[in-house]
Protein backbone atom coordinates (compact mmCIF):
# COMPACT_ATOMS: atom_id res chain seq x y z
CA UNK A 1 0.00 0.00 0.00
CA UNK A 2 1.22 3.44 -1.17
CA UNK A 3 2.06 5.11 2.13
CA UNK A 4 3.74 8.70 1.16
CA UNK A 5 3.97 10.03 -2.86
CA UNK A 6 6.41 13.02 -3.81
CA UNK A 7 5.91 13.98 -7.16
CA UNK A 8 8.15 16.78 -8.84
CA UNK A 9 9.13 18.41 -5.09
CA UNK A 10 11.01 21.42 -5.57
CA UNK A 11 12.88 23.08 -2.51
CA UNK A 12 14.87 25.71 -2.73
CA UNK A 13 16.73 28.13 0.03
CA UNK A 14 17.49 31.51 -1.36
CA UNK A 15 19.33 31.04 -4.88
CA UNK A 16 19.85 27.29 -4.86
CA UNK A 17 17.52 24.51 -5.20
CA UNK A 18 18.04 21.88 -2.52
CA UNK A 19 15.64 19.39 -3.77
CA UNK A 20 15.31 19.62 -7.78
CA UNK A 21 11.66 18.02 -8.64
CA UNK A 22 12.09 15.14 -6.80
CA UNK A 23 9.45 11.86 -7.13
CA UNK A 24 9.18 8.83 -5.44
CA UNK A 25 6.61 6.31 -3.59
CA UNK A 26 7.37 4.92 -0.47
CA UNK A 27 5.02 1.83 0.71
CA UNK A 28 3.45 0.05 3.88
CA UNK A 29 6.51 -0.88 6.08
CA UNK A 30 9.51 -0.06 3.71
CA UNK A 31 12.19 1.02 6.09
CA UNK A 32 14.32 3.57 4.01
CA UNK A 33 17.71 5.54 4.95
CA UNK A 34 18.43 8.97 3.30
CA UNK A 35 22.19 8.89 2.51
CA UNK A 36 24.15 11.92 0.81
CA UNK A 37 26.65 14.55 1.92
CA UNK A 38 25.80 17.03 5.33
CA UNK A 39 23.91 19.46 3.68
CA UNK A 40 22.23 17.49 0.64
CA UNK A 41 19.11 17.55 1.95
CA UNK A 42 18.54 14.86 4.40
CA UNK A 43 16.31 16.31 7.39
CA UNK A 44 14.78 18.37 4.50
CA UNK A 45 13.00 15.53 3.25
CA UNK A 46 11.68 14.09 6.98
CA UNK A 47 10.56 17.76 7.16
CA UNK A 48 8.48 17.94 4.06
CA UNK A 49 6.50 14.37 5.24
CA UNK A 50 6.08 15.58 8.60
CA UNK A 51 5.08 18.92 7.81
CA UNK A 52 7.32 20.60 9.32
CA UNK A 53 8.14 22.67 5.90
CA UNK A 54 6.61 23.22 2.54
CA UNK A 55 7.74 22.40 -0.69
CA UNK A 56 8.43 25.25 -3.83
CA UNK A 57 6.60 23.11 -6.03
CA UNK A 58 5.40 19.85 -6.27
CA UNK A 59 2.97 17.64 -3.78
CA UNK A 60 3.11 15.29 -1.12
CA UNK A 61 0.73 12.53 -0.34
CA UNK A 62 0.91 11.36 2.64
CA UNK A 63 -2.08 7.78 2.97
CA UNK A 64 -4.78 8.66 5.14
CA UNK A 65 -5.38 8.39 8.85
CA UNK A 66 -1.56 7.76 8.74
CA UNK A 67 0.20 8.38 12.39
CA UNK A 68 3.81 10.20 11.78
CA UNK A 69 5.67 10.25 14.65
CA UNK A 70 9.10 12.17 14.11
CA UNK A 71 12.36 11.74 16.22
CA UNK A 72 14.41 14.94 15.68
CA UNK A 73 18.34 15.44 16.25
CA UNK A 74 18.01 18.18 19.01
CA UNK A 75 17.08 16.14 22.39
CA UNK A 76 14.45 17.49 24.60
CA UNK A 77 14.80 19.95 27.02
CA UNK A 78 11.66 19.99 30.12
CA UNK A 79 11.51 20.29 33.45
CA UNK A 80 9.35 17.20 33.94
CA UNK A 81 10.17 13.35 35.20
CA UNK A 82 10.55 10.70 32.50
CA UNK A 83 7.33 8.77 33.78
CA UNK A 84 5.16 11.48 33.57
CA UNK A 85 6.85 12.78 30.33
CA UNK A 86 6.09 9.47 28.83
CA UNK A 87 2.65 9.84 29.94
CA UNK A 88 1.10 13.73 28.57
CA UNK A 89 1.41 12.37 25.61
CA UNK A 90 -1.83 10.41 26.36
CA UNK A 91 -3.54 13.84 27.31
CA UNK A 92 -7.64 12.12 26.40
CA UNK A 93 -6.50 9.10 28.61
CA UNK A 94 -4.57 11.15 31.35
CA UNK A 95 -7.93 13.22 31.73
CA UNK A 96 -10.29 10.81 31.58
CA UNK A 97 -8.22 8.95 34.56
CA UNK A 98 -8.82 12.67 36.77
CA UNK A 99 -12.55 12.61 35.80
CA UNK A 100 -13.05 9.07 36.72
CA UNK A 101 -11.00 9.49 40.07
CA UNK A 102 -13.30 12.59 41.03
CA UNK A 103 -16.43 10.45 40.23
CA UNK A 104 -15.32 7.72 42.09
CA UNK A 105 -14.50 9.91 44.90
CA UNK A 106 -18.07 11.09 44.65
CA UNK A 107 -20.07 7.89 44.43
CA UNK A 108 -18.09 6.77 47.95
CA UNK A 109 -19.54 9.72 49.65
CA UNK A 110 -23.09 10.15 47.97
CA UNK A 111 -23.92 7.55 44.52
CA UNK A 112 -27.04 8.50 42.44
CA UNK A 113 -28.45 7.10 39.02
CA UNK A 114 -27.02 10.26 36.91
CA UNK A 115 -23.28 9.61 38.35
CA UNK A 116 -23.10 6.03 38.35
CA UNK A 117 -24.35 6.64 34.54
CA UNK A 118 -21.61 9.45 33.67
CA UNK A 119 -18.82 7.16 35.58
CA UNK A 120 -19.89 3.94 33.44
CA UNK A 121 -19.91 5.74 30.25
CA UNK A 122 -16.73 7.61 30.59
CA UNK A 123 -15.12 4.28 32.01
CA UNK A 124 -16.19 3.07 28.67
CA UNK A 125 -14.49 5.68 26.49
CA UNK A 126 -11.61 5.00 28.80
CA UNK A 127 -11.48 1.23 27.64
CA UNK A 128 -11.74 1.94 24.19
CA UNK A 129 -8.70 4.33 24.16
CA UNK A 130 -6.55 1.34 26.02
CA UNK A 131 -6.43 3.33 29.28
CA UNK A 132 -6.42 0.18 31.29
CA UNK A 133 -3.61 -0.93 29.47
CA UNK A 134 -1.36 1.99 29.12
CA UNK A 135 0.13 0.82 32.36
CA UNK A 136 1.34 -2.35 31.26
CA UNK A 137 2.40 -0.95 27.28
CA UNK A 138 4.67 1.94 28.98
CA UNK A 139 6.09 -0.67 31.30
CA UNK A 140 6.76 -3.47 28.65
CA UNK A 141 8.81 -1.32 26.18
CA UNK A 142 10.55 0.51 29.35
CA UNK A 143 11.69 -3.20 30.14
CA UNK A 144 12.64 -4.24 26.67
CA UNK A 145 15.29 -0.87 26.91
CA UNK A 146 16.63 -1.38 30.16
CA UNK A 147 15.96 2.17 31.37
CA UNK A 148 13.47 1.30 34.76
CA UNK A 149 15.87 2.98 36.70
CA UNK A 150 15.46 6.63 34.86
CA UNK A 151 11.48 6.79 35.25
CA UNK A 152 11.80 9.10 38.22
CA UNK A 153 14.60 11.06 36.98
CA UNK A 154 14.37 14.51 35.52
CA UNK A 155 14.43 14.74 31.95
CA UNK A 156 17.15 17.93 31.92
CA UNK A 157 19.03 15.58 34.26
CA UNK A 158 19.68 12.67 31.61
CA UNK A 159 22.64 11.90 29.53
CA UNK A 160 22.51 12.36 25.73
CA UNK A 161 21.67 8.73 25.04
CA UNK A 162 19.08 8.16 27.86
CA UNK A 163 17.49 11.75 26.51
CA UNK A 164 17.20 10.65 23.16
CA UNK A 165 15.73 6.71 23.81
CA UNK A 166 13.17 8.20 26.57
CA UNK A 167 12.19 10.48 23.72
CA UNK A 168 12.41 7.71 21.11
CA UNK A 169 10.26 5.43 23.36
CA UNK A 170 7.38 8.08 23.83
CA UNK A 171 7.10 8.49 20.36
CA UNK A 172 6.65 4.81 19.86
CA UNK A 173 3.84 4.58 22.89
CA UNK A 174 1.94 6.56 20.24
CA UNK A 175 1.70 3.39 17.60
CA UNK A 176 2.66 5.42 14.46
CA UNK A 177 1.99 3.83 11.40
CA UNK A 178 5.03 6.09 9.76
CA UNK A 179 8.54 6.80 11.56
CA UNK A 180 10.53 9.44 10.72
CA UNK A 181 14.46 9.25 12.38
CA UNK A 182 17.03 11.48 12.36
CA UNK A 183 20.09 10.02 13.61
CA UNK A 184 18.52 8.05 16.02
CA UNK A 185 21.82 6.11 16.95
CA UNK A 186 23.61 9.24 18.08
CA UNK A 187 24.77 9.57 21.38
CA UNK A 188 23.41 6.01 22.21
CA UNK A 189 26.18 3.34 23.27
CA UNK A 190 26.50 -0.30 21.51
CA UNK A 191 24.23 -2.20 23.67
CA UNK A 192 21.26 0.66 23.06
CA UNK A 193 21.80 0.57 19.45
CA UNK A 194 21.33 -3.00 19.02
CA UNK A 195 18.01 -2.89 21.19
CA UNK A 196 16.88 -0.40 18.86
CA UNK A 197 18.25 -2.44 15.84
CA UNK A 198 16.14 -5.41 16.71
CA UNK A 199 12.97 -3.35 17.66
CA UNK A 200 12.63 -1.73 14.65
CA UNK A 201 13.65 -4.57 12.40
CA UNK A 202 10.22 -6.42 14.39
CA UNK A 203 7.46 -3.41 14.12
CA UNK A 204 5.08 -3.32 10.75
CA UNK A 205 5.91 0.56 10.50
CA UNK A 206 7.02 2.36 7.60
CA UNK A 207 10.40 4.13 8.75
CA UNK A 208 12.42 6.76 6.87
CA UNK A 209 15.58 7.62 8.53
CA UNK A 210 18.84 9.67 8.31
CA UNK A 211 21.82 8.04 9.64
CA UNK A 212 25.80 7.95 9.37
CA UNK A 213 25.69 4.32 10.97
CA UNK A 214 26.41 2.51 8.06
CA UNK A 215 26.03 -0.72 10.31
CA UNK A 216 22.83 0.48 11.28
CA UNK A 217 21.58 1.07 7.49
CA UNK A 218 22.84 -2.52 6.94
CA UNK A 219 20.89 -3.98 9.55
CA UNK A 220 17.39 -1.81 9.17
CA UNK A 221 17.19 -0.45 5.49
CA UNK A 222 15.19 -2.43 3.00
CA UNK A 223 15.76 0.59 0.79
CA UNK A 224 18.36 3.42 0.29
CA UNK A 225 18.03 6.83 -1.47
CA UNK A 226 20.53 8.69 -2.62
CA UNK A 227 20.34 12.82 -2.28
CA UNK A 228 23.29 14.23 -4.45
CA UNK A 229 23.11 16.88 -6.61
CA UNK A 230 19.58 17.82 -5.84
CA UNK A 231 18.38 14.92 -7.06
CA UNK A 232 17.58 11.40 -5.99
CA UNK A 233 18.74 7.75 -6.66
CA UNK A 234 17.28 5.09 -5.13
CA UNK A 235 18.54 1.37 -4.24
CA UNK A 236 17.06 -1.83 -3.74
CA UNK A 237 18.50 -3.52 -0.49
CA UNK A 238 20.74 -2.05 2.38
CA UNK A 239 23.91 -0.20 2.39
CA UNK A 240 26.25 -2.56 1.06
CA UNK A 241 23.66 -3.23 -1.97
CA UNK A 242 23.51 0.40 -2.37
CA UNK A 243 27.60 1.05 -2.50
CA UNK A 244 27.83 -1.44 -5.34
CA UNK A 245 24.60 -0.64 -7.46
CA UNK A 246 25.97 2.72 -6.88
CA UNK A 247 29.30 2.53 -8.34
CA UNK A 248 27.25 0.73 -11.38
CA UNK A 249 25.44 3.65 -11.97
CA UNK A 250 28.34 5.98 -11.73
CA UNK A 251 30.03 4.37 -14.26
CA UNK A 252 26.90 3.94 -16.51
CA UNK A 253 26.37 7.51 -16.04
CA UNK A 254 29.61 8.70 -17.17
CA UNK A 255 29.54 6.86 -20.00
CA UNK A 256 25.99 7.79 -21.29
CA UNK A 257 27.56 11.56 -20.28
CA UNK A 258 30.64 10.97 -22.59
CA UNK A 259 28.58 9.30 -25.59
CA UNK A 260 26.50 12.59 -25.18
CA UNK A 261 29.45 14.76 -25.29
CA UNK A 262 30.45 13.54 -28.48
CA UNK A 263 27.22 13.73 -29.68
CA UNK A 264 26.67 17.43 -28.89
CA UNK A 265 30.42 17.96 -29.99
CA UNK A 266 29.49 16.53 -33.85
CA UNK A 267 26.49 18.74 -34.45
CA UNK A 268 28.42 22.02 -33.45
CA UNK A 269 30.76 20.94 -35.61
CA UNK A 270 28.03 20.30 -38.49
CA UNK A 271 26.52 23.40 -37.40
CA UNK A 272 29.38 25.27 -37.89
CA UNK A 273 30.48 23.69 -41.67
CA UNK A 274 26.79 23.95 -42.83
CA UNK A 275 26.97 27.24 -42.04
CA UNK A 276 30.54 28.02 -44.06
CA UNK A 277 28.97 26.74 -46.80
CA UNK A 278 25.85 28.57 -46.71
CA UNK A 279 27.55 31.58 -46.74
CA UNK A 280 28.80 30.85 -50.41
CA UNK A 281 26.75 33.40 -52.59
CA UNK A 282 22.62 32.46 -53.56
CA UNK A 283 21.41 28.72 -53.79
CA UNK A 284 23.17 27.85 -50.36
CA UNK A 285 20.45 28.84 -48.20
CA UNK A 286 19.84 25.05 -47.77
CA UNK A 287 22.88 24.58 -45.89
CA UNK A 288 21.81 27.49 -43.32
CA UNK A 289 18.57 25.96 -43.49
CA UNK A 290 20.10 22.54 -42.21
CA UNK A 291 22.41 24.39 -39.88
CA UNK A 292 19.69 26.34 -38.16
CA UNK A 293 17.21 22.82 -37.84
CA UNK A 294 20.08 20.96 -36.36
CA UNK A 295 20.92 24.19 -33.92
CA UNK A 296 17.66 23.83 -32.77
CA UNK A 297 17.49 20.33 -32.44
CA UNK A 298 20.48 20.91 -29.87
CA UNK A 299 19.20 23.31 -27.90
CA UNK A 300 16.14 22.01 -27.10
CA UNK A 301 18.22 18.74 -25.56
CA UNK A 302 17.88 17.61 -22.15
CA UNK A 303 21.00 16.99 -21.46
CA UNK A 304 22.90 14.79 -18.95
CA UNK A 305 24.39 16.17 -16.01
CA UNK A 306 28.04 14.72 -15.32
CA UNK A 307 28.21 12.30 -12.24
CA UNK A 308 29.64 14.41 -9.18
CA UNK A 309 33.39 14.14 -8.54
CA UNK A 310 33.86 13.12 -4.64
CA UNK A 311 36.46 15.97 -3.19
CA UNK A 312 38.43 13.72 -1.38
CA UNK A 313 40.43 14.88 1.58
CA UNK A 314 44.34 14.14 1.49
CA UNK A 315 44.02 12.41 4.84
CA UNK A 316 47.95 10.19 5.17
CA UNK A 317 49.62 10.21 8.16
CA UNK A 318 53.35 10.72 8.43
CA UNK A 319 55.07 8.28 10.35
CA UNK A 320 59.29 9.32 9.61
CA UNK A 321 60.18 7.22 13.01
CA UNK A 322 58.84 3.80 14.28
CA UNK A 323 57.99 3.31 17.82
CA UNK A 324 59.52 0.29 20.24
CA UNK A 325 57.63 -3.16 20.07
CA UNK A 326 55.77 -2.11 23.36
CA UNK A 327 53.99 0.67 22.67
CA UNK A 328 51.18 0.95 25.81
CA UNK A 329 51.73 -2.43 27.64
CA UNK A 330 50.76 -2.22 31.20
CA UNK A 331 50.33 -5.34 33.70
CA UNK A 332 47.50 -5.06 36.29
CA UNK A 333 46.13 -1.73 35.11
CA UNK A 334 43.62 -0.71 37.44
CA UNK A 335 42.08 3.36 37.62
CA UNK A 336 39.68 3.78 40.67
CA UNK A 337 36.69 1.65 40.52
CA UNK A 338 36.39 2.02 36.79
CA UNK A 339 39.51 -0.47 35.64
CA UNK A 340 40.24 -3.67 38.22
CA UNK A 341 43.57 -5.49 37.93
CA UNK A 342 43.33 -6.00 33.95
CA UNK A 343 46.62 -6.55 31.20
CA UNK A 344 46.22 -3.65 28.33
CA UNK A 345 48.25 -4.58 25.23
CA UNK A 346 49.01 -2.63 22.47
CA UNK A 347 52.16 -3.62 20.02
CA UNK A 348 53.48 -1.77 17.20
CA UNK A 349 51.62 -1.68 14.10
CA UNK A 350 48.12 -2.92 15.73
CA UNK A 351 44.79 -1.09 15.06
CA UNK A 352 43.11 -1.37 18.63
CA UNK A 353 39.68 -0.51 19.34
CA UNK A 354 38.81 -0.03 23.01
CA UNK A 355 35.06 -0.44 23.15
CA UNK A 356 32.81 -0.70 26.30
CA UNK A 357 28.73 0.92 27.75
CA UNK A 358 28.74 4.47 28.43
CA UNK A 359 30.33 5.47 31.14
CA UNK A 360 32.38 2.71 31.55
CA UNK A 361 35.84 4.25 31.54
CA UNK A 362 37.08 4.61 27.51
CA UNK A 363 38.08 7.98 27.60
CA UNK A 364 38.82 8.02 30.95
CA UNK A 365 41.95 5.39 29.91
CA UNK A 366 42.66 7.05 26.98
CA UNK A 367 43.39 10.44 28.98
CA UNK A 368 44.97 8.19 31.65
CA UNK A 369 47.32 6.87 29.48
CA UNK A 370 48.54 9.97 27.78
CA UNK A 371 48.33 12.26 30.96
CA UNK A 372 50.50 9.53 32.84
CA UNK A 373 52.95 9.26 29.75
CA UNK A 374 52.67 5.47 29.82
CA UNK A 375 54.21 4.88 26.43
CA UNK A 376 57.12 2.67 25.58
CA UNK A 377 60.02 3.51 23.91
CA UNK A 378 60.23 6.14 21.02
CA UNK A 379 56.43 6.67 20.93
CA UNK A 380 55.50 9.87 19.11
CA UNK A 381 51.65 10.26 19.47
CA UNK A 382 48.88 12.54 17.89
CA UNK A 383 45.63 13.10 19.26
CA UNK A 384 42.01 13.52 18.69
CA UNK A 385 40.11 13.76 21.89
CA UNK A 386 36.15 14.02 21.94
CA UNK A 387 35.14 16.90 22.11
CA UNK A 388 37.73 19.05 20.51
CA UNK A 389 38.46 22.63 21.85
CA UNK A 390 40.91 25.04 20.71
CA UNK A 391 43.53 26.74 22.80
CA UNK A 392 41.87 30.12 21.97
CA UNK A 393 37.92 29.84 20.64
CA UNK A 394 38.37 33.69 19.92
CA UNK A 395 41.02 33.31 16.98
CA UNK A 396 39.47 32.31 13.24
CA UNK A 397 40.81 29.56 11.21
CA UNK A 398 43.75 31.08 9.04
CA UNK A 399 44.63 32.57 12.56
CA UNK A 400 45.30 29.72 14.28
CA UNK A 401 47.16 27.92 11.09
CA UNK A 402 49.62 31.02 10.59
CA UNK A 403 50.44 30.58 14.85
CA UNK A 404 50.75 26.73 13.97
CA UNK A 405 52.47 26.44 10.81
CA UNK A 406 55.61 27.95 9.07
CA UNK A 407 54.45 28.19 5.51
CA UNK A 408 53.17 30.79 3.58
CA UNK A 409 49.66 32.19 3.64
CA UNK A 410 48.86 31.00 -0.27
CA UNK A 411 50.56 27.65 0.54
CA UNK A 412 48.10 27.86 3.50
CA UNK A 413 44.96 28.71 1.75
CA UNK A 414 45.18 25.84 -1.09
CA UNK A 415 46.06 23.32 1.97
CA UNK A 416 42.99 23.91 3.51
CA UNK A 417 40.91 24.00 0.47
CA UNK A 418 41.42 20.61 0.20
CA UNK A 419 39.97 20.19 3.78
CA UNK A 420 36.79 21.70 2.35
CA UNK A 421 37.82 25.24 4.09
CA UNK A 422 37.18 27.60 1.18
CA UNK A 423 37.30 31.37 1.06
CA UNK A 424 34.20 32.09 2.40
CA UNK A 425 34.71 30.76 5.92
CA UNK A 426 38.74 30.32 6.90
CA UNK A 427 37.88 33.62 8.53
CA UNK A 428 35.80 31.65 10.76
CA UNK A 429 36.05 31.81 14.66
CA UNK A 430 36.37 28.39 16.22
CA UNK A 431 34.24 28.92 18.57
CA UNK A 432 31.59 28.91 16.01
CA UNK A 433 32.69 25.77 14.18
CA UNK A 434 30.48 22.81 13.78
CA UNK A 435 31.90 19.12 15.10
CA UNK A 436 32.57 18.31 11.44
CA UNK A 437 34.63 21.28 11.17
CA UNK A 438 36.54 21.08 14.35
CA UNK A 439 37.63 17.02 13.14
CA UNK A 440 38.38 18.28 9.65
CA UNK A 441 40.74 21.03 11.03
CA UNK A 442 42.16 18.71 13.92
CA UNK A 443 42.86 15.87 11.38
CA UNK A 444 44.76 18.83 9.39
CA UNK A 445 46.61 19.91 12.08
CA UNK A 446 47.55 16.25 13.34
CA UNK A 447 48.98 15.61 9.93
CA UNK A 448 51.74 18.12 10.06
CA UNK A 449 53.64 16.30 12.34
CA UNK A 450 55.69 13.15 12.58
CA UNK A 451 54.07 10.63 14.47
CA UNK A 452 54.02 6.68 14.95
CA UNK A 453 50.68 6.56 17.07
CA UNK A 454 47.12 7.90 16.45
CA UNK A 455 44.95 8.05 19.75
CA UNK A 456 41.28 8.88 18.79
CA UNK A 457 38.21 8.99 21.14
CA UNK A 458 35.28 8.90 18.98
CA UNK A 459 36.36 10.04 15.69
CA UNK A 460 33.17 9.27 13.33
CA UNK A 461 30.79 11.58 15.40
CA UNK A 462 29.92 14.62 13.49
CA UNK A 463 30.97 13.57 9.91
CA UNK A 464 29.65 12.35 6.47
CA UNK A 465 30.00 8.63 5.51
CA UNK A 466 32.37 10.22 2.77
CA UNK A 467 34.61 11.62 5.72
CA UNK A 468 34.74 8.39 7.51
CA UNK A 469 35.82 6.09 4.20
CA UNK A 470 38.28 8.40 3.75
CA UNK A 471 40.03 8.43 7.60
CA UNK A 472 39.38 4.74 7.42
CA UNK A 473 41.84 4.39 4.42
CA UNK A 474 44.40 6.65 5.96
CA UNK A 475 44.01 4.67 8.78
CA UNK A 476 44.51 1.17 7.26
CA UNK A 477 47.48 2.02 5.51
CA UNK A 478 49.27 3.73 8.55
CA UNK A 479 52.23 2.42 8.90
CA UNK A 480 52.03 2.72 12.46
CA UNK A 481 49.71 2.09 15.69
CA UNK A 482 46.34 3.12 16.14
CA UNK A 483 44.22 3.55 19.22
CA UNK A 484 40.74 4.44 19.69
CA UNK A 485 37.63 4.78 20.75
CA UNK A 486 34.20 3.87 18.85
CA UNK A 487 30.60 3.10 18.55
CA UNK A 488 30.53 2.90 15.00
CA UNK A 489 30.87 -0.96 14.18
CA UNK A 490 31.33 -0.48 10.84
CA UNK A 491 34.11 2.10 11.43
CA UNK A 492 35.52 -0.59 13.48
CA UNK A 493 35.09 -3.63 11.73
CA UNK A 494 37.00 -1.56 8.48
CA UNK A 495 40.07 -0.45 10.61
CA UNK A 496 40.51 -2.59 13.83
CA UNK A 497 42.50 -6.19 13.78
CA UNK A 498 42.28 -5.86 17.96
CA UNK A 499 39.44 -5.40 20.27
CA UNK A 500 39.94 -4.36 23.98
CA UNK A 501 36.28 -4.17 25.60
CA UNK A 502 35.40 -3.41 29.22
CA UNK A 503 33.07 -6.12 30.50
CA UNK A 504 32.86 -5.93 34.29
CA UNK A 505 35.31 -3.37 35.02
CA UNK A 506 37.86 -6.05 33.45
CA UNK A 507 39.75 -5.26 30.31
CA UNK A 508 39.02 -8.38 27.68
CA UNK A 509 41.13 -8.65 24.56
CA UNK A 510 39.88 -9.97 21.50
CA UNK A 511 41.96 -10.44 18.15
CA UNK A 512 39.74 -9.05 15.01
CA UNK A 513 37.24 -6.68 14.21
CA UNK A 514 34.18 -6.60 15.75
CA UNK A 515 32.34 -9.26 13.80
CA UNK A 516 34.96 -11.45 15.37
CA UNK A 517 33.51 -11.05 19.11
Amino acid sequence: MLEINFNNVRINYGFENVLNSISCDIYTNDKIALVGDNGSGKSTILKLISGDEKSNDGTISIRNNSKIGYLKQELEKENIIVKDYLYKSFKEINILKGELSKLEKRMQEQANEKTIQRYCDLQEKYTSLGGYELDEKINKIVNYFEVEDLLQKNINALSGGENKIIMLISILLDNPTILLLDEPTNHLDLDMIQKLEDYLKKIDVTIVFVSHDRYFINKISSKVILIENTHIYEFIGNYDNFISQNEQRIIKQEEAYKNEQKKIHKMEEQIKQLKFWGNFGSGNEIFSKRAFSIEKRLNKMEKLERPKEKTKIPVKFNMEDRSGKDVIVLKDYSIDNLILSSNLEIYFKEKVCLMGPNGTGKSTILKDIINNNRFGSNVVFGYIPQNIIFEDEEMTIIELLRKKSNDEEHILRSKLTKFKFYKDNINKKLKLLSGGERIRLKLFLLLQNNINLIIMDEPTNHIDIETKEILEDALINFSGTVLFVSHDRYFINKVADKIISIENKKLVTYIGNYDKI
